[in-house]
């Protein structure tokens, strides 16, 4: 099954997701998915695999990525063997896009929507500092809804960091025994 964790910015999505990884660290139903971002390494934000627009474009082109996006000028790719850990009963955590949504439903997928209130939100984007006044009130004026259809589960990130990975623990868990059931986990299909 693959997982998506989507949510509008400032929602805590990076900071959930580190506090979930490092509880299951040794867990092996799960594989978390390090993207590829034209970003370089030092901009901050989440661990990910820093690449030129270029060598992004190589590898989209060479079917490197399963799934791959655009979004506040920086080009996001997820690699193209998660389709084996998906075939082998895996639960895949990836911090996905909304917009790609309806290209990950060719596989076995569970949304995982974090939220958080807008006030909150707004003095994460402040106190992360990566963008100016101007910046964070597009940001939190951009609210696109899910496409319809999915099986969504939502964590509120409106409390202490421990609560929200909490919440995010126990929503991957299900995830976890939801993908064991009988017919419920199948290969990848073909895109």
């Amino acid at each position: 099954m693959l997982v998506a964790v989507v949510g509008p910015s400032g929602a805590g999505k990076d900071t959930l997701l580190a506090g979930a990884r490092a509880a299951l660290a040794d867990d092996a139903r799960f594989r978390w998915v390090r993207r590829a971002i034209t970003r370089p390494a030092e901009a901050g934000g989440e661990h990910h695999l820093p690449i030129t627009e270029a060598d992004f474009a190589a590898l989209r082109g060479a079917g490197g990525f399963a799934l791959w996006w655009a979004a506040h000028g920086l080009s996001y790719g997820i690699p193209s063997d998660i389709e084996e850990d998906i075939a082998r009963g895996r639960v895949v955590v990836a911090n996905l896009s909304r917009a790609v949504l309806p290209e990950a439903a060719r596989y076995p997928l569970r949304v995982l929507e974090i939220t958080a209130p807008v006030a909150v939100r707004a003095a994460r984007l402040a106190a992360r500092g990566r963008e100016d006044p101007a910046d964070i009130a597009a940001r939190l004026a951009r609210e696109a809804a899910l496409p319809p259809g999915l099986d969504v589960e939502t964590v509120s990130n409106d409390a202490d960091p421990a609560t929200g990975v909490a919440r995010v623990l126990a929503a991957l868990n299900r995830a976890a025994k939801d993908a064991r059931r009988p017919g419920r986990v199948h290969p990848a299909r073909p895109g």
